[in-house]
């Protein structure tokens, strides 16, 4: 059993393009992950550009994602880059993510498209949720967002972020850090002030009771 972090970035959905089949507001434009080894290290990559049926590229997604109109001249569409994506993953791979909201994505788009292959159940059948993993380590119902829990955890990242394969990068690095540390340890900026040892770890209670009042970097 090996992991592979994924990251989508998506086009939005004019409400006059959806329909009976498509109703959602998104549309994946690109796919990146990561597979990793036994110790949690990256060891292979995957990115593709994915042609939107519905969506198209506006100014924001373009400015947010850096993707193009002339970027996704020549991608292969959602069921191409599915099939490729199922073609990289070895078998019995579970796939994680940040949040739900990639996983949810594809199976839209799989239902939605009516996209069916042979190998598909790679991509449909084992997710883990990361933002939840993260949230239920540190003992706080409340959700963050990638880059939150990157500076909480004190790891270096990839500040490119918003590319499928960036963001992929970094999600799997604290997927590491949350595999590996017996005692999660936390970036010494969200330390008390007065403590004099720099790399050190929170106790849950301590740290729980201020993550709300800090304001993220």
């Amino acid at each position: 059993m090996c992991y592979a972090v994924v990251d989508l970035e998506m086009c939005s959905v004019p409400k006059a393009k959806r329909n009976k089949n498509y109703q959602w507001a998104n549309e994946t434009i690109q796919i990146g992950a990561v597979m990793l080894d036994e110790n949690y290290n990256i060891v292979d990559k995957f990115m593709t550009y994915v042609s939107p049926q519905y969506g198209f590229i506006t100014p924001v997604i373009e400015r947010l994602t850096g993707i193009s109109r002339q970027k996704l001249e020549g991608a292969p569409d959602m069921s191409t880059a599915l099939k490729m994506f199922a073609s990289w993953l070895p078998e019995q791979t579970i796939l994680a993510a940040w949040s739900e909201n990639d996983e949810m994505q594809i199976m839209r788009e799989i239902k939605g498209k009516e996209i069916e292959f042979e190998g598909i159940n790679k991509i449909t059948d084992c997710w883990v949720d990361c933002q939840i993993t993260f949230s239920e380590i540190i003992g706080n119902k409340r959700r963050y967002n990638l880059q939150e829990a990157l500076n909480l955890s004190g790891i270096e990242y990839d500040l490119h972020i918003h590319d499928g394969l960036v963001d992929a990068c970094n999600t799997a690095l604290l997927f590491k850090k949350m595999k590996t540390e017996k005692v999660f340890s936390f970036s010494k900026y969200y330390l008390e002030a007065d403590k004099e040892t720099t790399c050190m770890t929170y106790s849950l209670g301590s740290l729980i009771s201020r993550l709300d009042s800090v304001k993220m970097a």
